[in-house]
């Protein structure tokens, strides 16, 4: 399966690609299965219900999850939403309790006693489950659909996620791509017998794909990318949520800016403002403002920061590197996807930073000239060192220790492709199996630190 970069770099809402973006879009697949049952007779449906499950239920008051259902219940996009619209909407609905959607009757909805947070155990299939059921006026059962937000905006029905996690092939399948690999060692392999880097074979793939605009397609995420860092590095203020934590980028962005002007920056200052790039983001993402998710939202602020890094103080920086920057990095984004997760639920935030991460010190180290064995090897040296890396988002907010730790993983994988590009390529641990031992990980670490804030960080707040 082809995972393009269009589907890893994605223009959506904060806080959370998994707890907001991916609910928002399951509300507006379940009104569009609904208007198919609809047109096949029975009782019309006159009210809808939606339960939160595991991970969506635990910490989904603090991501916003219920507030991204009913505005895709009011047929709002990730992509496209407006703010001030959508805040316009979501209190008439407050006021009318019901939804208008095309195609189908009057619905009755209010948001606070029809969206029921679940605390008992997740889905058994997966951490992250919301169930969507339309009821008739005899309180008959129309319509109910489970999904599973899987992390970084992508949402399955439950049948589609046991399908593909049964190894089932696709009822359509795709078209035929000239490159497709599933692990970094077949990308290794093709890019070897083809003579091609990793970013030209994701070229030929997203062509086949049918992209026809990819340039441009590409200059838009990292134009994205570059007005979400202009945006937080002028924001002030107290981030929402209640845990009163105050915006910073800004106030840094400043100190260091004084610093350059007085010749007397220490031989650190680079980290500082790979980190400053970083929080810029984050706290645009906490904000609930607009950001690309990379892969997911809560690590949405690593690869800007790592490529913003590329193009303000490196050499030889040229649009063609920009975008293979981005495809080399999409290209182990995918891998990862297909091969663990990149759900904080699901794996902890290794998944979510940690990906980031290996995404970032792949990209950077093809931009920086990396041979293919060069690029693998930094996106393992990353991903290696974020290993166990728990997901225990203080009052399910992804504020703390989400912004920071956005910032030390982008560091992180700037030393990576940089003693990457030391070496020769030729390293102990394959990516693969990295990979691999993320999933383990993932699988055997307690459910509390797995973006449910019922434990570490999240339990240990100061009390003052």
């Amino acid at each position: 399966m082809f995972i393009s970069s269009f589907e890893i770099f994605k223009p959506g809402i904060g806080p959370s690609s998994s707890h907001t973006m991916g609910p928002m879009i399951a509300a507006v697949r379940f009104l569009a299965s609904l208007r198919e049952a609809a047109g096949q007779g029975g009782n019309p449906p006159t009210r809808l219900t939606v339960t939160l499950h595991g991970s969506l239920a635990f910490t989904g008051k603090g991501h916003g999850t219920d507030r991204a259902v009913a505005l895709g219940l009011l047929g709002f996009t990730p992509d496209t939403l407006d703010p001030d619209e959508a805040e316009g909407a979501l209190t008439l609905l407050r006021a009318r309790q019901t939804l208008t959607p095309p195609g189908l009757p009057v619905l009755h909805f209010s948001p606070e006693p029809d969206i029921i947070f679940d605390y008992g155990p997740p889905l058994p299939e997966h951490p992250n489950g919301l169930v969507f059921r339309a009821w008739a006026a005899d309180d008959t059962l129309c319509l109910a659909l489970t999904y599973v937000s899987v992390g970084g905006g992508f949402v399955q029905t439950l049948a589609e996620f046991t399908a593909a996690a049964s190894g089932a092939p696709p009822e359509a399948p795709g078209p035929a791509y000239p490159y497709p690999f599933r692990s970094a060692a077949e990308m290794l392999a093709m890019g070897k017998a083809s003579g091609h880097s990793i970013a030209a074979m994701m070229r030929a793939n997203e062509e086949a794909h049918g992209i026809t605009d990819l340039d441009a397609g590409l200059d838009r995420i990292s134009e994205a990318m570059t007005a979400c860092i202009a945006r937080g590095l002028t924001r002030e203020g107290i981030l929402p949520g209640g845990l009163h934590v105050r915006r910073r980028a800004k106030s840094m962005y400043e100190t260091l800016q004084r610093q350059r002007q007085t010749n007397r920056q220490p031989p650190h200052a680079v980290n500082d403002w790979i980190s400053v790039y970083a929080l810029a983001v984050n706290e645009e993402n906490a904000a609930g403002g607009r950001v690309v998710t990379a892969p997911t939202n809560g690590a949405a602020g690593t690869i800007p920061a790592v490529l913003r890094y590329w193009q303000t103080q490196c050499d030889d920086v040229t649009d063609a590197k920009r975008r293979d920057f981005l495809l080399t990095a999409a290209a182990i984004g995918g891998l990862i996807k297909q091969n663990s997760s990149i759900s904080g639920a699901e794996v902890g935030c290794q998944g979510e930073v940690g990906s980031a991460a290996a995404m970032a010190a792949a990209g950077l180290c093809a931009a920086l000239g990396g041979t293919n064995a060069q690029i693998e090897n930094a996106a393992e040296i990353a991903l290696e060192h974020h290993l166990g890396l728990t997901c225990d988002p203080a009052g399910g907010l992804v504020q703390v220790p989400c912004i920071e730790r956005n910032a030390l993983g982008a560091i992180k994988a700037v030393s990576a492709a940089s003693l990457a590009l030391l070496e020769d390529g030729s390293h102990f641990m394959p990516l693969d199996n990295c990979i691999r031992v993320m999933l383990q990980t993932g699988h055997d670490m307690n459910q509390k630190y797995k973006e449910t804030s019922t434990g570490g960080i999240a339990v240990n707040l100061p009390e003052c």
